[in-house]
């Protein structure tokens, strides 16, 4: 079954997770889906790495957080936050790419 994660989670965020990285957080609407999301492990480090345009190696964690039905992930950040030429000091907006995704689960 294929679903658009904007149907299934409840929040879609990023946000820095220190000047060097950042973490993504996908907290999913039900016990059921977010089982189910787990199982078919269809939030991976291909994906990340694809959907992002970085290497796997770039990938620091992908941690299934069952107390909040969420699914998180850190990466290294492309800059650091604040660096001349780095747009988004907070992290709050690399969430993007994963908003038009469709999971298969």
């Amino acid at each position: 079954m294929k679903l658009k994660l904007t149907d299934i989670a409840e929040v879609i965020r990023s946000k820095n997770s220190g000047p060097y990285e950042l973490t993504f957080d996908i907290i999913f609407r039900n016990w059921d889906v977010f089982e189910k999301v787990c199982s078919s492990k269809a939030i991976n480090s291909q994906l990340i790495s694809r959907l992002y345009s970085i290497p796997e190696e770039k990938i620091i964690n992908i941690v299934e957080f069952k107390p909040a039905k969420a699914i998180k992930f850190t990466i290294v950040r492309p800059m650091a936050s604040g660096e001349l030429g780095e747009t988004d000091v907070y992290g709050a907006q690399q969430h993007a790419p994963l908003l038009d995704l469709v999971v298969d689960i």
